[in-house]
């Protein structure tokens, strides 16, 4: 699981949901958001030969995925109480830059880290 980059536990969809009229977020408005968080990731690793963040090390991860002192805070909190891996933090980073970019962020915020978190902690909360 530790390689895994986000564990994500998806409820049955209510019937409710499948039978309500309510409109739903279209594709074409996920497509353009995910085509420009792509365009960021491609402006941020132009000149070098990182396609996306998936595949940062750990020297890129320093580089781009900073946090701010709340942000370190929380991820040192969740390295305790979760008892993450180095590799953990290190993924975590990567999916909070990624979630950043999809909300158009130019730095990690808290939010972005803490829905990062929550992705591979699922795991150690059945353990």
């Amino acid at each position: 699981m530790d390689r895994i980059d986000i564990h994500i536990e998806v409820p049955p969809v209510r019937y409710a949901d499948l039978a309500s009229s309510a409109a739903a977020e279209p594709s074409s408005a996920i497509r353009a958001r995910v085509n420009a968080a792509r365009q960021r990731q491609r402006a941020r690793f132009a000149g070098t030969d990182i396609p996306h963040n998936a595949v940062m090390g750990v020297r890129n991860i320093r580089q781009y995925c900073k946090l701010d002192d709340a942000g370190e805070r929380l991820l040192e909190q969740a390295m305790h109480r979760f008892g993450l891996s180095a590799r953990a933090h290190d993924r975590i980073r990567k999916v909070a830059r990624t979630i950043a970019d999809l909300a158009g962020a130019d730095a990690i915020g808290i939010e972005h880290l803490s829905e990062a978190v929550q992705y591979r902690t699922l795991d150690r909360q059945s353990g």
